[in-house]
């Protein structure tokens, strides 16, 4: 009652109705232009995309994840119509975060998205000019609008509501699903410390199946630090990159520059292949039969950028000649840079690519051979290895025979917490010498920062083999540190001061 009646006469004293009714809403379009004095829009104007990453594996929760003892940002206005709510609230943050998208005291409304998902969202003028130099534009520059509705149908309303909850409770939220979204929603209103953590969890999420993807987003918001994380993985892990779903849903001109990549460590009729099947996907996006020519069409000059003439005959006989997408001329004259005396002037480049070159640790400093200490039973050697930034596992060095030359059937494996997460099985030749021999995964591993690793090697052949002494804990290899120490899989003597796995092939 006492509630009630302090109500009434508020309401007498400040001179306003009992109940207010909402005002009429007049709707203005969300793509006004404003001056270059206002405001500095840093979105892409063609942006469209939409895209799930994976979820980051990290050791630590990152910092939109850890929790922290902040306000609540509330969906409703339920907490604002208890009486006196505000004594609750002891800061300014906590009092912000009660209006988050609640209707009470707003004074411009928001239409979010496009139908069937629209949504209508309340704001207040005050709070999202003090967060964003263009909302201060829009309610309070040179040329701003009185109006009260404002129409945004190239932002996402999940990714509009993250926006705001950011602006009202300094709190950021996000997943797989809509942090692109949210990175559009950030460079759109400026609001550079939510893009930045957006990027900081796209990297986090950067894998070999959705690097081209982000890439590509990566040039559409220009953020040069995703995308030179994007090449990294991508001219690591070229095959898998190459062979993943991301990569058909490409720009064009995104398209153009991998297939003009150096560093790219992939084979050339896998690039091919991929960019068949990339016009496969653009064929379907313009609504185009998939013919051969119609791959073509939409492949263009592009298509002169995989270097076709340094495959082999065979894979040039079975792939791109069978393809359709060459004309018979081109077909033609390629045969002829194989096989004739007198060459025909192609536009292919004709020089492998240069792919990335391979670091090797070293972690022994000197290799010995003593008969009745160090043989090949079929057992496991095994270390554990850490490093303190993100590389690619390519494949590991071994020590070979001591009693002359042997050939060596092996096995190599990568682990992660007794999870394998590479793995060859083949043959390598020793000639007898103290040289490593290099046994090579099919495709690179990644491996994340401070978190150990398990390399394991089981060899088979003549017993006898040199191996490693003076083992190192510690061993600076250009800019990546190693860690090493001892696995209690190894069960044939290999550990931190001396045995096998001397060397560890990666790329940076």
């Amino acid at each position: 009652m006492e509630k009630k009646i302090f109500r009434f006469l508020a309401d007498i004293v400040m001179d306003r109705p009992l109940k207010t009714e909402p005002k009429s809403c007049i709707q203005i379009s969300s793509n006004r232009q404003f001056s270059d004095d206002e405001v500095n829009q840093e979105v892409p104007p063609n942006y469209t995309a939409k895209v799930t990453v994976q979820n980051p594996r990290r050791k630590t929760e990152p910092s939109w994840k850890i929790a922290r003892p902040q306000p609540q940002c509330l969906p409703t206005s339920k907490a604002s119509e208890e009486f006196n709510w505000q004594a609750n609230q002891s800061s300014v943050r906590e009092r912000n975060a009660v209006m988050f998208n609640n209707p009470l005291m707003a004074d411009v409304y928001f239409k979010v998205g496009t139908v069937p998902h629209q949504q209508k969202i309340p704001a207040h003028k005050y709070i999202l000019a003090t967060g964003s130099s263009v909302f201060y534009a829009m309610f309070f520059g040179g040329l701003a609008d009185a109006k009260h509705v404002i129409e945004i149908p190239d932002v996402e309303p999940q990714a509009f509501l993250n926006l705001l909850r950011y602006l009202y409770c300094d709190e950021i939220h996000l997943e797989p699903d809509n942090v692109l979204a949210t990175l559009y929603a950030a460079k759109k209103y400026i609001v550079p410390h939510l893009a930045r953590t957006c990027v900081r969890y796209l990297e986090t999420s950067l894998s070999a199946h959705n690097a081209c993807i982000l890439l590509s987003q990566g040039r559409l918001f220009e953020e040069q630090e995703l995308m030179q994380r994007c090449w990294e993985v991508i001219d690591a892990q070229a095959e898998e990159a190459l062979r993943s779903d991301g990569f058909t849903e490409i720009d064009v001109n995104t398209l153009n520059t991998v297939l003009s990549r150096e560093t790219l460590n992939a084979k050339e009729v896998s690039v091919f292949n991929a960019a068949c099947r990339w016009a496969d996907a653009e064929c379907k996006r313009q609504n185009l039969e998939q013919t051969a020519e119609n791959k073509r069409k939409v492949l263009g000059d592009t298509l002169f950028k995989i270097r076709i003439p340094a495959m082999s005959l065979e894979e040039y006989a079975n792939g791109p000649a069978q393809s359709g997408v060459l004309t018979l001329q081109e077909t033609n004259n390629l045969f002829l840079d194989y096989l004739a005396k007198n060459k025909p002037e192609l536009k292919f480049n004709k020089r492998n690519r240069s792919g990335l070159k391979p670091y090797k640790c070293h972690r022994f400093q000197s290799s010995a051979y003593r008969s009745n200490q160090w043989r090949y039973r079929g057992r496991c050697d095994s270390i554990q290895f850490a490093v303190d930034q993100r590389i690619f596992i390519a494949g590991f060095a071994l020590y070979g025979s001591s009693n002359g030359a042997a050939e060596y059937q092996v096995k190599i494996e990568l682990k992660k917490n007794g999870i394998v997460l590479g793995q060859n099985i083949t043959k390598f030749f020793s000639d007898g010498s103290s040289n490593t021999f290099d046994v090579m995964f099919d495709n690179p591993v990644q491996i994340e920062s401070d978190i150990f690793y398990t390399a394991s090697a089981i060899l088979d052949g003549g017993e006898l083999s040199y191996f490693g002494q003076e083992g190192l804990a510690e061993v600076q290899c250009g800019k990546v540190n190693f860690q090493f120490q001892c696995s209690s899989d190894s069960t044939n003597g290999t550990g931190v001061q001396g045995g096998q796995i001397p060397e560890i092939i990666f790329y940076c």
